[in-house]
């Protein structure tokens, strides 16, 4: 098992139901710019938050396990965090 972690930032917006829906995730280089990243898509007009998370797994299958959120700003749902 080769094991693998990576940094991704995701934007959140409310739907006009109300709920919660993730955006596209993006990958980020390090955990430092994932957390840059939620400061720019929390304040980003139209999103409602954003969070910062690692997701670790087996990189030969893309399994990935829990992730380790590095950052949450804003109203998220951390039930969407798979990227």
């Amino acid at each position: 098992m080769t094991s693998m972690m990576h940094c991704v930032a995701r934007g959140f917006m409310s739907s006009e139901r109300g709920d919660i829906v993730a955006r596209e995730p993006k990958q980020a280089r390090s955990s430092n710019q994932a957390i840059r990243m939620v400061d720019l898509s929390a304040a980003t007009e139209g999103n409602c938050g954003a969070i910062a998370f690692s997701p670790t797994g087996d990189a030969a299958v893309y399994d990935l396990e829990d992730s380790l959120i590095l950052m949450a700003a804003g109203e998220v749902d951390s039930g969407l965090l798979s990227a």
